[in-house]
Parts: structure tokens; C-alpha cells; sequence
């Protein structure tokens, strides 16, 4: 059992969508290597509150928030002041992507030599 616990928080997740040309990137980069990960569709479902906690604890607020997408313009976020783990738990097309995380580590953008780091 533990053996399956280990495996589970060593699992890569790649949370965007699938339109995102980085997110594309990084499933790419992922499976060209043959390693196993996990995506999840923003557009299909959100973060949980804990997800989102837990992202945080690696990735400062400020720069998980896409201040340069169609979704925040759309919503127009740019004229008002806002809690942002709010917004991305309401709203998680917000989210700058790629975000790509183990439980240890999370990087988010394209980062290809951040992502070695996580499969090394």
C-alpha cells in the first residue's frame, strides 16, 4: 500500500486546456519522454479548494492568475480589486497555463527545464 501512495504523489499532472498551445507543449514534451502523468481539462472541471491551495504553496498568488487572457479581459477584472483564489475557484479558466505539479513541485508556463528537474 504504501508503495501505491508513493506512486500516486510522484504522479505529474498537467492541469490547462486543450487549446492552449503551452499546454499542448507540455503534454508533448511529457509523452515524448514516456512518462506517466495525469491531465486535467480546465474546461471539463475546476480545482478544488485544496488543489488550489496546495498550487499556491509553490506558485505565488499573483502569477497564477492570467491577467493577459480573453476570460479576464471578458470579465473585466482589470478595473476591480478581487480576492484572486476566489476568482480561480470560481472562474478556473483564469489560470495561467500549463500548470504542471507533483506533490513536491509545481511549475507553471512553459518550463521544459523546470519539467526535467521533475523526471530526473
Amino acid at each position: 500500500m504504501a508503495l501505491c501512495n508513493n506512486k500516486l504523489t510522484n504522479m505529474i499532472q498537467i492541469i490547462g486546456t486543450r487549446k492552449c498551445k503551452d499546454t499542448q507543449k507540455a503534454l508533448r514534451f511529457f509523452k515524448e519522454r514516456r512518462v506517466e502523468f495525469h491531465f486535467v481539462d480546465l474546461n471539463e472541471r475546476g480545482l478544488s479548494a485544496g488543489e488550489l491551495k496546495s498550487i499556491s504553496q509553490h506558485i505565488p498568488e499573483a502569477e497564477l492568475i492570467d491577467a493577459e487572457s480573453r476570460q479576464y479581459q471578458k470579465r473585466g477584472l482589470q478595473y476591480m480589486k478581487f480576492d484572486i483564489m476566489e476568482e480561480l475557484a470560481e472562474d478556473p479558466l483564469l489560470l495561467k497555463t500549463p500548470i504542471v505539479r507533483t506533490g513536491q513541485k509545481a511549475f507553471i508556463g512553459y518550463a521544459p527545464a523546470s519539467w526535467k528537474s521533475l523526471i530526473e
